[in-house]
């Protein structure tokens, strides 16, 4: 019996030939080798935190769809909406342009109809 074929090497958990490059073993399928790391290749981290939450989060207000809605339809022409949005500066330009000619009040209207219930504006 020949073991000196370097081309080969026992596995630790069963004691089969396994061949010299093998990270899992061939005959009883257990681990032998810790899997190396390639520097090359970038490691990705996924980090998903999918859940409304403000904590941390200062400064930041939240508002109703249906009290920006209401806003928009009777006094969306003075901006109403964006100031409640605390977006100022486009409520004193929708203040002096009337919605900007009815245009911006009108894209406004969809826009907060397509929003949830509570949004960051």
């Amino acid at each position: 019996m020949d073991n000196s074929n370097p081309d080969n090497k026992f596995c630790k958990h069963c004691g089969e030939k396994i061949p010299k490059d093998a990270v899992i073993c061939t005959s009883c399928g257990r681990q032998v080798e810790k899997l190396e790391q390639q520097s090359s290749t970038p490691q990705i981290v996924l980090n998903n935190s999918n859940y409304n939450s403000t904590a941390g989060m200062v400064g930041v207000k939240i508002c109703d769809k249906w009290t920006s809605l209401v806003l928009c339809l009777f006094l969306g022409f003075f901006g109403a909406h964006k100031f409640y949005e605390g977006k100022t500066g486009i409520g004193i330009l929708y203040l002096f342009t009337f919605g900007i000619c009815g245009i911006g009040w009108f894209i406004d209207i969809l826009s907060i109809l397509s929003k949830p219930n509570k949004y960051y504006p």
